[in-house]
């Protein structure tokens, strides 16, 4: 059974970090390309950033240049460093294979940018 649990959300003020985790279990995680997605309320779910297996990245332009995707593939973990952090970046953040596997889906983690 493939799993994903997100960590690592909270409240950060404007212009602050975070850094996002979220362990991957049930499949051969080397080789799948993973994304970080994010809802925030009213909108729907929206690629954030991608990694492949050789480790390519791609970003949402509205995070290029703040976020950073990466991955552990002996740990089974992929990360996403969130910095100089915006109050549009408030949003339940998910991984999940890239393309997202609907059954997939994990509970997320909240990040909340507010002053």
């Amino acid at each position: 059974q493939v799993q994903f649990v997100e960590s690592g959300g909270g409240l950060v003020q404007p212009g602050g970090s975070l850094r996002l985790s979220c362990a991957a279990s049930g499949l051969v995680f080397s080789i799948y390309a993973m994304g970080w997605y994010r809802q925030a309320p009213g909108k729907q779910r929206e690629v954030v950033a991608s990694i492949t297996s050789g480790g390519t990245t791609n970003y949402a332009d509205s995070v290029k240049g703040r976020f950073t995707i990466s991955r552990d593939n002996a740990k089974k973990t992929v990360y996403l460093q969130m910095n100089s952090l915006k109050p549009d970046d408030t949003a339940v953040y998910y991984c999940n294979t890239f393309p997202g596997v609907g059954a997939y889906w994990g509970h997320g983690t909240q990040v909340t940018v507010s002053s």
